[in-house]
Parts: C-alpha cells; sequence; structure tokens
C-alpha cells in the first residue's frame, strides 16, 4: 500500500503542471486493477481523479470522484483521505455554487471543511496528512477565508520537510501560500486598503523565494520558475517595477511552454500591469489587460474577473477616460460589499470552530469521566455503566457474557517495601497487561484500589477461564513486579449478570484463601485452576 500511495503523491503533482489527463488515466488503471470496479480501489488513487478534474475545471466531476472517494477512505479507516475527500468536495460545490445559485449552500461547505480539518488534525500517514491539511487550506481559500486557509499550508510545509522523499510537495504548499497572499492583496486592493495590501505581497514574496530555494525532484524547474513567478509579482507594486515586468514576461512564457494552463498563470497578469504602468509603460499595460479581459474563461474565479476589470479601468482612468471612472465607482461599491460578505463567512466559520472545539471538550470530559486517572483502563462508573447497558439490551437474554473479578496478591507488600510510585507503576503495568489480553469488543477496568474486573463477551466457561488463565500467567512473569493475581470467573447471560457478579466474588476469595496466583469459576468444587 505504501507504494500505491507514494505513486499517488507523484501523480498528483504531475496533475497540477498540466498533465492531468495522463494522470487521471494511470490512477484509473490502478483502480480498477482491484476489482475491475473503480469504486473498489484505494482512496489515494481515487484523490487523483479528483484532483485531475479540479485541474481541468469540471466541478461536477470531481464531486462525483470525491463521493467514490470518501467512501474508500471510510473503508480503509483513514482519517486523512476522508478529510481530502470532504474538503475537495467542499470547495468544488462551491465553485459549483458559484455558477449557479441554486447549488450555493455556504453553511454546508463550511460544515464540511470544519469536519475535514479534525479529520486532518486525527491523520498521521505523512502523505495522507499532508494533503488532507492542503485540501482544508485550499477549501478555506476558495472562500476566501485567507486567515483560515495560511496555518494549514504552513503545517503541511512542516510536514513535508520531515519526509525524506525528494520531490517539489514542500515547495509546492510555499507556492499556496505566495499565491494565497497575492490573492489577499489583490482583494485588498478593491478596496482601497493599499498599506496591508502591500504588506501581503511583501508576504507573497518571502514565500515564493523561500519555496524557490527549496524545490526538488524531476518537476524542479516548472516549480522554481512558479515561484519566481510569483516573487516578480510581489514587487510590482513596490520596488522594481521594471525588473518586476521583464520577470513576469520572462517566466510566463516560459511556464506557458512547459504547459501550464493559462488560468493558473490569471493571478500574474494585473501585477504584469502594474508593473508595466509604474515603469513608465502605460499603454502597453492597457493592451495587456484589454487581451486578459478578453481571455478570461466563463468559469473564471470571481477575484480574478474583477481584479482583471478593475486594473483595465485603472490604466484606462489613468489616460483620461470618464467611463472609467463610473465603472471604478461601481466596482469599488461591489467590492466592498463582497468584503463585508467574506467577513460574514469568516464569522460563520469561527463560530462553527468553536462549535466543534466545544463539542470535541465536551467528548474528551465525557471520555475523561470513564477513565481511571492512574492506569488510564476503564473505571468502576465505567464498569456499572456497562453492566446496566448489558443488563437492559434487547438481545440480553441470549447474549453470554463472561464476569473475572481480578485482585492483586500482595500488593501491600509493593507499597510498604518499594514505596507508593513502585505500587502505582505496578497497577499499571497490571492494567496494560490485562488490556492486552482482552479482545475489541471486552472490557477491562480497575474498581478501585488493586482490585480490577473485566466483562468478556460471547465466552462459555471454558474460553473466559482460558483469558483468566493467560492473564494470571502474564502478570507473573512482568519484571520488577512482585505481584500476582487471583481471579475468580462466572459466565452468565446479560440479564444475570448481578448474580453472576457475586458469584465472581466468592470464586475469587476462594481463590485467595487457597493463596492466590490462580483463577477459579464458580461452580467448581475443586481448587483453583493452575495458571
Amino acid at each position: 500500500m505504501r507504494e500505491i500511495t507514494l505513486e499517488a503523491a507523484s501523480l498528483l503533482e504531475h496533475a497540477q503542471i498540466g498533465e492531468a489527463v495522463a494522470a487521471r488515466a494511470r490512477a484509473e488503471s490502478v483502480l480498477r486493477s482491484v476489482s475491475g470496479d473503480l469504486a473498489d480501489g484505494p482512496a489515494c488513487m481515487h484523490f487523483v481523479r479528483v484532483v485531475s478534474f479540479i485541474a481541468q475545471a469540471e466541478p461536477a466531476a470531481a464531486v462525483e470522484a470525491a463521493d467514490l472517494m470518501l467512501s474508500a477512505a471510510e473503508r480503509e479507516g483513514s482519517a486523512g483521505w476522508r478529510a481530502c475527500a470532504l474538503a475537495s468536495r467542499a470547495w468544488q460545490r462551491s465553485r459549483l455554487g458559484h455558477a449557479d445559485a441554486a447549488k450555493n449552500d455556504v453553511d454546508r461547505v463550511l460544515r464540511d471543511l470544519v469536519t475535514a480539518e479534525s479529520l486532518a488534525a486525527e491523520e498521521r500517514e505523512p502523505i495522507a496528512a499532508v494533503n488532507s491539511l492542503v485540501a482544508v487550506a485550499i477549501g478555506y481559500w476558495e472562500l476566501r477565508l485567507y486567515e483560515l486557509a495560511a496555518p494549514q499550508f504552513l503545517l503541511a510545509h512542516e510536514m513535508s520537510r520531515a519526509d525524506d522523499r525528494q520531490n517539489g510537495n514542500q515547495a509546492m504548499w510555499l507556492l499556496n501560500l505566495a499565491e494565497l497572499h497575492l490573492h489577499w492583496a489583490l482583494e485588498l486592493y478593491q478596496i482601497s486598503q493599499v498599506d496591508e495590501a502591500e504588506a501581503h505581497t511583501a508576504e507573497a514574496e518571502r514565500y515564493a523565494l523561500w519555496a524557490a530555494a527549496e524545490v526538488s525532484g524531476d518537476d524542479s524547474g516548472a516549480w522554481r520558475e512558479n515561484a519566481l513567478l510569483f516573487a516578480a509579482c510581489s514587487r510590482a507594486d513596490r520596488d522594481d517595477p521594471a525588473g518586476a515586468a521583464i520577470d513576469i514576461e520572462a517566466y510566463t512564457e516560459r511556464l506557458e511552454t512547459r504547459g501550464f494552463l493559462p488560468d493558473a498563470l490569471t493571478v500574474s497578469k494585473p501585477f504584469y500591469a502594474v508593473a508595466l504602468s509604474r515603469s513608465g509603460r502605460p499603454e502597453e499595460a492597457l493592451r495587456v489587460m484589454a487581451a486578459a479581459v478578453r481571455d478570461l474563461s466563463a468559469d473564471a474565479d470571481w477575484l480574478m474577473v474583477a481584479s482583471t476589470h478593475r486594473t483595465r479601468a485603472v490604466l484606462m482612468a489613468q489616460l483620461g477616460s470618464e467611463d472609467a471612472q463610473a465603472t471604478l465607482a461601481y466596482g469599488d461599491s461591489l467590492a466592498a460589499a463582497l468584503w463585508r460578505q467574506r467577513l460574514n463567512t469568516l464569522h460563520a466559520a469561527r463560530s462553527l470552530h468553536d462549535l466543534a472545539a466545544l463539542r470535541l471538550q465536551h467528548e474528551q470530559m465525557a471520555r475523561a469521566a470513564d477513565l481511571d486517572a492512574l492506569t488510564g483502563i476503564a473505571n468502576r462508573r465505567a464498569f456499572d455503566h456497562a453492566l446496566e447497558c448489558a443488563r437492559t439490551a434487547p438481545e440480553a437474554a441470549r447474549r453470554q457474557i463472561a464476569v473475572l473479578l481480578i485482585d492483586t496478591d500482595r500488593f501491600k507488600q509493593i507499597n510498604d517495601t518499594y514505596g507508593h510510585a513502585a505500587g502505582d507503576s505496578a497497577l499499571r503495568a497490571i492494567a496494560g497487561t490485562l488490556s492486552a489480553l482482552a479482545g475489541p469488543d471486552d472490557l477491562v477496568a480497575r474498581l478501585g484500589g488493586d482490585e480490577f474486573a473485566a466483562l468478556l463477551a460471547d465466552r462459555d466457561e471454558a474460553a473466559a477461564a482460558d483469558v483468566a488463565v493467560r492473564m494470571v500467567q502474564a502478570v507473573r512473569e512482568l519484571p520488577d513486579c512482585p505481584a500476582t493475581l487471583s481471579i475468580g470467573v462466572a459466565v452468565a447471560s446479560a440479564g444475570g449478570l448481578q448474580a453472576a457478579l457475586e458469584r465472581a466474588d466468592e470464586a475469587m476469595y476462594a481463590v485467595k484463601r487457597a493463596g492466590g496466583d490462580g483463577v477459579r469459576l464458580c461452580d467448581e468444587d475443586e481448587a483453583a485452576l493452575a495458571a
């Protein structure tokens, strides 16, 4: 599986540098190799399909691919790939909502993104974790929530640097940060917050130059040129506009030659025109923006459309056009309204974050209330709750459960001889040993002091006694722990657990009276079972 994940990581890079068709074809070949059905393939290759559709501006196909991916990720139990699917689906739905108001559901998009962010934080597999962070970041960026997107890209970069694979990934996330700050600056220019905009172009340059220094792998040339293009854009409104204009033109031509889609280079056009205008070439700047307006695609991002038209209007106004002044006034009022809408969305996202954090806190508190603070296993409260749930379950009369009551022998000797810290350490070791021998549907709890208990699901007397014997043997073999166990075992239907608990208690005391370090079934008349 690791090899497939590594190949998926490579295909994801290729899909974003003009090779989406080939990347998707390879991904679909791997997906079908499992059973012949795309749906049955690995989640990582589903993500390649999703990203390929996104790169080709096919949001409806990307949403369908993300739904397939979500099923695959859930089947694999992968939090990271689930996060990728949810986040990618969310921002592609956002794209669809831009084109069709009937499909615009910002609340649903935000909920998917907040859920995806929580899942991304759980993932430990590096490739899935990094891509989940980036997917969440892009989702927030799509909603122009730059404040929420930037930290995700930074985390992705840190994780990529810790990975020993040599590829362009770590530079990609820095490139994303550079482009994000360029977009943020463009939006700030729309509402005449010039100083803040220039602060963001400075940030864009910092990240772009950082990316150029870190690129590696087979596609390093493309990533470096992309980074240097963004660095040149960031200089257009500050120092050296003439040099910025030269560099923007040069790197744009190189990237177009490499097959970068024109839409991927749209962000550079307003900065190129500004650089030309500020270096004494206003007519040439106006020609650039007239071509940029003409070349805008029907599904172009709102900000790119607004920035392109506004930059052209500013240049026309500087050259004396009265009509351009009226266009600018209208555009500025619209930009101000859209900025307020952005702030409202940011407030809604932060409110959902707060609710998610509060829900997580409540869940953690509920779990903590059922855990023994010293050993980390279930406590008496959790044990009693499990007994009650089993007793009142609809299938209680038919389900058989074994009860083990476990007392630690010679525990007082440990405390008296070695101190309470040694006693606590012994209890933790015993708790860990008991838990390791229980099954996934069983419960092991510390009832208090040096007493433990276990509920073993669907065990008969022989199976329960076998588990108990192995527990006694395992604790006997613990290093630096002279304690042993006395275990009483009783088996009953779930509805009769209270009586079984009493019988197990009697059997456990019978073992204690016989010297401890053994197991006894509740209805045995003979000596305790040898462990």
